[in-house]
């Protein structure tokens, strides 16, 4: 797969979480319950809720380049990169709690991960 292909994948999982950490904190800014349209108009206007759209924009105009240069059976998995560094940035940004579970399920995704890097070695 080649350390250049690496690198976007794991750019395009930083930009995508990124842009969940944006929602999550635009989201923490004010009381939102979904009720009607004007709420969820103002809603799309916060600056942190576009930053996360923007980002997501930019992480699915990366994603589509990825994909010319790399197997969806190969780059897919490895983006699942993303619910390692949602877990431990949840944890030390948002102040989530981190628990034994959840640090085993980071180590299986790792494993995978890695399982799934080291296959296409030999492809």
């Amino acid at each position: 797969m080649g350390i250049v292909n690496f690198g976007l994948i794991f750019l395009n999982t930083l930009v995508l979480v990124s842009g969940q950490f944006l929602w999550k904190y635009g989201l923490m800014q004010k009381e939102v319950n979904f009720q009607n349209i004007s709420e969820i108009i103002s809603l799309f206007l916060s600056p942190f809720i576009i930053g996360g759209l923007t980002l997501y924009g930019f992480a699915t105009v990366l994603w589509l380049f990825i994909l010319t240069r790399v197997p969806l059976s190969v780059a897919y998995p490895i983006q699942s990169i993303a619910y390692i560094l949602a877990v431990f940035g949840a944890y030390f940004i948002f102040n989530e709690p981190l628990s034994t579970t959840k640090i085993a399920g980071v180590l299986l995704i790792m494993i995978g991960v890695s399982l799934i890097g080291f296959s296409s070695n030999s492809m």
